[in-house]
């Protein structure tokens, strides 16, 4: 039988919190999503001034993310290059940069989405939540 982490309701708080500080720092309005590694939303944080339809971006980017078992901006840019035929794959729909996933020990055990901003600063963004968590490299 295997055995894997998996995130726990405190690891999502501070994968929010962490995330959150470095949107606020910035003064950037986002949505943050968190899910597990089967892309199953854990938590959300849509802050102040965020567009309504973040909401709805970044648990798809999370969700992306963690069934992939890559961040996000690999997709989108296989598409920018023309594999435009990729956007009919199956339950992907947030194929754009800021979708990152966590990994522990080589194992993805979820996923971070971000929406809201420049897509690189919103996966900027999911990578401090991700190093919130203090993994290492």
């Amino acid at each position: 039988m295997f055995t894997k982490p998996c995130l726990s309701h405190a690891d999502v708080t501070a994968i929010l919190d962490g995330a959150r500080a470095e949107a606020q720092r910035n003064q950037w309005a986002v949505s943050i999503a968190v899910v597990d590694d089967g892309g199953h939303l854990l938590g959300l944080y849509r802050l102040d001034g965020a567009a309504p339809i973040s909401a709805h971006i970044a648990p798809a980017k999370a969700h992306s993310a963690a069934l992939g078992r890559r961040e996000t901006v690999g997709y989108e840019e296989m598409i920018n290059k023309g594999r435009i035929s990729f956007l009919s794959a199956p339950t992907l729909e947030g194929m754009l940069e800021g979708g990152v996933p966590v990994v522990v020990d080589g194992q993805v055990i979820g996923a971070v989405g971000v929406s809201g901003v420049k897509s690189n600063e919103d996966a900027q963004i999911a990578k401090a939540g991700i190093a919130a968590l203090g993994l290492g490299a």
